[in-house]
């Protein structure tokens, strides 16, 4: 009896800890950057780092969408998306990303044709995370 009390609890424990493995591990944000000159994108990086993955979340999901008003006149310099996870199901969020000519901040554009101008600080913060480098900020 103890002994399939005792098998019962490892089996628990296996499958509760497999499950948040599964959710840690589904947190990633994929990158594709621009290339050539018609729009045509490949594979770029992939972010896990899950602190990187949650502070990339927050400046999208904070950021202060508008209405798309005209189309952008070239094509975006990288595409982005990552898992949004939501209570009624999870999806995959996908953004379009310009760094502005004067490198100063990013711009983002969803695929609902929402448009946020990020700040110089949420900018410098996201092309970190996103493109592994520092925006150089002038």
């Amino acid at each position: 009896m103890k002994k399939a009390i005792f098998i019962s609890f490892l089996i628990l424990i296996v499958v509760s800890t497999s499950g948040c493995l599964v959710a840690i591990k589904g947190q990633k944000i994929t990158i594709q950057k621009q290339a050539g000159e018609e729009p045509n994108f490949e594979p770029f990086r992939e972010v896990t780092k899950r602190k990187d993955v949650k502070d990339a979340i927050r400046i999208v999901k904070n950021a202060e969408w508008h209405k798309l008003e005209e189309e952008r006149p070239h094509a975006a310099d990288y595409q982005f998306q990552f898992p949004f996870k939501d209570d009624a199901d999870d999806k995959i969020a996908s953004y379009s990303l310009w760094i502005n000519s004067e490198r100063e901040f990013l711009e983002i554009v969803t695929d609902t044709y929402e448009y946020v101008q990020l700040s110089k600080q949420d900018s410098a913060s996201l092309y970190r995370i996103l493109i592994g480098e520092e925006l150089n900020l002038k």
